[in-house]
């Protein structure tokens, strides 16, 4: 497992990046860093949740291409997918607007929705974390 510094060190790189969350995963442990609402805080190491959370591996839905997020079909109010809402692997959690198209963001893995990562309207770049989810 890292010392204190090289914990310290890393919450360092990942201030300095837009990546919003950084799980090491280690034969002595896992390790997971995300981005808080101070850039690059620390919010919390696996070492330090529950065991059965620790374990539950976590995915993270991305933006396609550039283009802007949309949490619901333009000609809806509901949004695609609600935070706690059960997906399939490939199902649509939302939309990217890209020019006239819109292209769906799609989940990586069956699983639970845990968190969206940006609001509707937000211009996001290729590969932008748009949706979280706790893999079955």
């Amino acid at each position: 497992m890292p010392t204190a510094d090289e914990l310290k060190q890393m919450a360092a790189w990942l201030a300095d990046t837009d990546i919003g969350l950084l799980e090491l995963r280690t034969p002595g442990g896992n390790i997971r860093l995300s981005r808080g609402p101070a850039s690059g805080e620390i919010v919390q190491l696996a070492d330090d949740m529950p065991d059965d959370e620790a374990a539950t591996p976590l995915a993270l839905a991305s933006a396609p291409g550039v283009g802007v997020f949309l949490h619901a079909h333009p000609l809806h109010d509901k949004p695609v997918v609600r935070k706690g809402g059960r997906v399939k692997a490939g199902q649509a959690l939302g939309l990217l607007r890209i020019g006239p198209l819109l292209v769906p963001v799609t989940a990586p893995a069956a699983g639970q929705v845990t968190g969206v990562r940006e609001e509707t309207g937000a211009a996001v770049g290729y590969g932008s974390a748009l949706f979280e989810l706790r893999v079955d």
